[in-house]
């Protein structure tokens, strides 16, 4: 019983971070998307296209990282 709460805790903690990782990563990826499809939208920046599409790429490679993150769950190693 005693061994039951800290368990319990990590448990939750990790599904809380999951949950956050996914979120996060997810948000971040529909950034990039948007900058990708901005022009087609409407929107016009003040940056060239070469810096925007870079920029989109990170985005989308960091949101795909978080999201993995959040599904391996390995938080306490």
């Amino acid at each position: 019983m005693e061994n039951e709460a800290p368990d319990r805790r990590k448990r939750l903690y990790a599904m809380r971070r999951a949950i956050m990782d996914y979120g996060i990563g997810f948000i971040i990826m529909g950034f990039g998307v948007f900058l990708l499809i901005a022009p087609k939208l409407g929107f016009s920046f003040s940056i060239d296209n070469l810096n925007r599409y870079m920029f989109s790429g990170l985005c989308l490679l960091y949101g795909a990282f978080r999201a993995y993150r959040g599904s391996r769950k390995d938080y306490f190693k």
